[in-house]
């Protein structure tokens, strides 16, 4: 019991503080860089430091979630997805520096209340584990084209990666419902992204 704490609390650290490995080389990387005006940077900046928070969370959701279920392939997918979040982070990381920001003071607190919710989830059982794994990807993914289309039109770079991650949310959606997703109530879906708007808003500026 002791080891296991200690090897899910320094995934934590790692997650908040430490570089994120990928395996994948950063989309974009080939393009170069695009003339912007100071505020397009920023703007750009803050939009990546959402999207790296946003993996934060997701990190803390699986970890969560894969501790409390009871099915090895469901752990299996739920380590395979957190993988490719684990290469999302390096890439918004990497990202973000490439644009002068930084990443989010609240990242420690976003990642607590989501491992909470990740554990939450998780006890409820596999279904409605993967159900909640499915709507939180859909959300990401609309969360996505939204910034899709706020990004400066001369951002190449930025809009590689955000692309990427798209195609990889959608296809974790995909798993889940395939392994057998329950579908959320509407007022869970709600509640999910009330949530995510206040992660949003906040991070964005801070």
């Amino acid at each position: 019991m002791i080891d296991r704490f200690i090897l899910e609390f320094d995934k934590a650290l790692r997650t908040v503080f430490a570089p994120a490995p990928t395996r994948r080389p950063m989309p974009g990387a080939e393009l170069p860089e695009a003339e912007m005006s100071a505020a397009e940077r920023g703007h750009a900046a803050a939009l990546m430091r959402v999207n790296h928070c946003g993996e934060v969370c997701a990190q803390a959701l699986y970890q969560g979630q894969a501790l409390t279920s009871h099915d090895p392939a469901v752990k299996k997918a739920m380590a395979e997805a957190a993988w490719e979040e684990t290469e999302h982070l390096n890439w918004t990381e990497r990202r973000i520096a490439e644009l002068g920001g930084r990443k989010s003071l609240l990242n420690p607190l976003w990642y607590a209340g989501s491992l909470a919710i990740g554990i939450a989830a998780g006890k409820l059982g596999d279904a409605w584990n993967l159900g909640f794994l499915a709507e939180t990807e859909r959300q990401v993914e609309a969360h996505l084209d939204s910034h899709l289309a706020t990004l400066p039109a001369s951002d190449g770079r930025s809009r590689a990666v955000l692309d990427q991650m798209k195609t990889d949310e959608i296809r974790h959606a995909e798993t889940a419902v395939r392994m057998g997703a329950h579908e959320l109530p509407p007022p869970v879906k709600a509640a999910m992204r009330l949530s995510s708007m206040l992660m949003t808003t906040l991070s964005y500026r801070l």
